[in-house]
């Protein structure tokens, strides 16, 4: 049982229902620090290939990281030209506070950022965002790593890129592929969320964003993608990497403190209506079983250890209870923290308490198998002892199990959320509340805070301040029901661009 469950701020995902005919649906940022020569290039290819194959409305951004060469130059005039592309000045250098300040004030449901270099064939780009769209997964990467991405590079950036994902399962248990591909996605209203939690303002950025994510039980969806090499890249290698250590050291220890609130970033059970009225779901039963046994072997080599100490100054039977003892307050807290996800001292002193009588059962085993132990031989062997504690301790071991899912740390049904959460999602019509804003009340109000909740059929008027909408989901304002889906518009192979030399 996790102590800090809730129902999250995330509604369950939706199709992103369709919107007016301006309103950009992807907001595509672009992340600079004097890149004078490249710039110009990457948004004329970009905006060219979103114009020929990207079915929806879109937005280049241009984040200008405090730069001091012409850049600033270079993306003015980039906006004038094309309706497009705009840009966006930060005074202060560090690709994760671009993007943050950028995604904030957004008003696009679908936020993206890829480098200025286009080390990543845009024809992945369409596949990226898709599965946002169509609401199946929270956020989405592109993947040098996967097998059928095709990737020209040295041998050196390789070795660094394999070794930091080798590094980020060893030590976060991160399941993505690759965490430092500069091509990735997320929901708007994931962002709206998600983003207060993230600390790092620089490289380490995304990474933080997806281990957070992920651990929340967000969905991520990977795109296998070509990627080719700039040999004039600026990036800092020996700093990147010891800036991305800390911050996996940083995020590892929030993450083992459990003083990060995930919970304000998880999804419903189940986006189908009829889902979120099943009762009584088993919730994490494998990954308890998976902790429980991790946590049950290290209690039991200690657990001998303290046995075999004892056992040189008293008899078997004190032996024997002492070291169960000392072991099974250290094992109840240890499956607290670990395999039932409680945190905080609340309850800590009634889970040792009914820890304690789980322990005397497991007393009762032990203690009566050595009673028959001794009964049978008058001076067995030490290597006896311990095997017929052993094979006592994993009979003791299942039923521990249950009496702590069950009894010790159960998912109880009758909290205060699980209510508030049924009557939020009742089959018939749930309510959804919407506030629209305008980047700079979004800014006085806190960018970075959570959206309560998702409209159905959102409209981005930058002109509204601070109004409030009621509706049920489905229907529109002047009380009619429509279809909330978006209708794809398929890009037909002879719609191409004449100038395009494919």
């Amino acid at each position: 049982m996790r102590t800090d469950s809730s129902p999250g701020t995330l509604p369950a995902r939706e199709h992103l229902p369709a919107g007016d005919a301006g309103t950009p649906v992807l907001d595509v940022v672009i992340p600079v620090y004097n890149e004078e020569k490249d710039l110009q290039p990457c948004v004329l290819r970009l905006h060219e290939h979103l114009k020929r194959t990207f079915p929806y409305a879109f937005r280049i951004t241009i984040a200008d990281n405090a730069s001091i060469d012409t850049t600033p130059q270079v993306a003015a005039r980039l906006e004038s030209d094309i309706p497009e592309v705009t840009s966006f000045r930060l005074e202060q250098k560090g690709r994760g506070r671009a993007l943050r300040t950028v995604w904030s004030a957004s008003d696009a449901p679908i936020l993206a950022y890829m480098d200025v270099d286009l080390s990543t064939d845009l024809n992945a780009l369409l596949p990226l965002v898709a599965p946002l769209i169509s609401g199946h997964s929270d956020l989405a990467i592109g993947s040098r790593l996967a097998r059928s991405s095709r990737v020209v590079r040295g041998a050196k950036r390789e070795f660094i890129s394999r070794t930091y994902n080798l590094i980020l399962r060893g030590s976060l248990q991160a399941r993505f592929s690759d965490a430092q591909c500069g091509f990735k996605a997320i929901r708007r209203d994931v962002a709206q969320a998600l983003l207060p939690l993230v600390e790092d303002t620089g490289w380490f950025f995304d990474t933080e964003m997806l281990v957070l994510a992920e651990r929340a039980g967000l969905r991520i969806h990977e795109v296998p993608v070509d990627w080719v090499d700039d040999p004039n890249s600026t990036v800092h290698i020996v700093k990147t990497a010891t800036e991305d250590l800390k911050g996996v050291w940083r995020v590892g220890k929030a993450l083992a403190s459990g003083s990060l609130p995930l919970d304000r970033v998880t999804r419903p059970f189940g986006d189908d209506p009829r889902d979120r009225d099943i009762k009584d779901v088993p919730k994490g039963l494998a990954r308890q079983l998976v902790g429980f046994c991790v946590v049950g072997g290290l209690s039991t080599l200690f657990y001998l250890v303290l046995y075999s100490a004892f056992r040189q100054f008293s008899g078997s039977q004190i032996a024997n209870a002492l070291a169960l003892l000392v072991s099974a307050v250290a094992n109840t807290a240890a499956n607290r923290r670990l395999t039932f996800g409680v945190r905080g001292r609340g309850g800590a002193v009634r889970h040792q308490a009914q820890g304690l009588v789980v322990f005397a059962i497991g007393l009762a085993l032990t203690s009566g198998s050595l009673a028959a132990l001794n009964a049978a031989s008058s001076n067995p062997a030490h290597s006896t002892e311990l095997a017929v504690l052993v094979a006592a301790n994993l009979a003791a071991t299942v039923l521990r199990f249950l009496l702590f899912r069950a009894w010790v740390f159960p998912d109880r049904g009758d909290s205060p959320d699980e209510s508030t959460l049924a009557a939020l999602n009742t089959p018939s019509s749930p309510t959804y509340s919407t506030v629209a804003t305008t980047p700079q009340h979004a800014q006085h109000h806190g960018v970075h805070g959570p959206l309560p909740t998702r409209q159905p059929q959102p409209q981005y008027d930058t002109t509204t301040y601070d109004t409030t909408n009621q509706f049920r989901a489905g229907e529109a304002a002047d009380g009619t029901w429509r279809d909330a889906t978006m209708q794809l518009q398929p890009v037909r192979p002879h719609d191409t661009d004449p100038r395009d030399p494919r």
